[in-house]
């Protein structure tokens, strides 16, 4: 079993508590666990991304290699879109569709839609409006994640358990609104 994931957006957007929840799923297992530098965070609204790599075997690298990840998980689609020629041809991105316009050029959405829905395998929502519908409008993030589930090959219930290690000491409020926010992922993801 070997896992390559990117994750990427914009600083506070949640990005290092979804790689948390990943990693602390993936060592529950007994699985080996390495996550690149990530890139852009001392700046809040400046891109983020991370490598973080799940194997059942030793990992040499921290780092994926162009056309290697297996996974992209996006919490904005300009930047699913920039880190695209890491992915694998046959790879998973699981992206929001609602953008952060940081730059004073983005492009228009439906370009960069076009672009990304011709992938064979994707998975688009609108977590924002998701998120605030079923109010848990501060775990956006979390839905994107339980809608990247499948793609990630970690059960759903080692994901809850790690949200729960996570979020524990935040009390049981913010431990139950990130229970529902996996949950919708999850529904979603079909």
């Amino acid at each position: 079993m070997k896992t390559d994931i990117i994750l990427c957006g914009v600083g506070g957007q949640g990005i290092l508590s979804i790689a948390t929840i990943i990693g602390e799923a993936a060592m529950n297992e007994n699985l080996y666990i390495k996550q690149a530098e990530v890139h852009g965070m001392s700046q809040r609204g400046g891109d983020v991304q991370s490598n973080l790599r799940i194997s059942d075997r030793p990992i040499a690298s921290d780092l994926i290699a162009e056309g290697c990840a297996d996974v992209i998980i996006s919490m904005e689609p300009m930047e699913a879109l920039r880190y695209l020629p890491y992915l694998k041809k046959e790879g998973w991105i699981i992206t929001s569709i609602t953008p952060f316009k940081n730059i004073p050029n983005y492009p228009e959405l439906e370009t960069i839609m076009a672009d990304l829905t011709q992938l064979p395998n994707i998975i688009t929502l609108d977590i924002e409006a998701m998120a605030k519908n079923n109010g848990v409008p501060r775990s956006a993030n979390v839905i994107l994640l339980g809608a990247a589930q499948k793609a990630l090959g970690i059960e759903y219930e080692k994901l809850e358990e790690a949200i729960r290690r996570v979020f524990n000491r935040k009390g049981e409020k913010i431990v139950e609104a990130n229970i529902k926010a996996l949950a919708l992922g999850k529904e979603a993801q079909k």
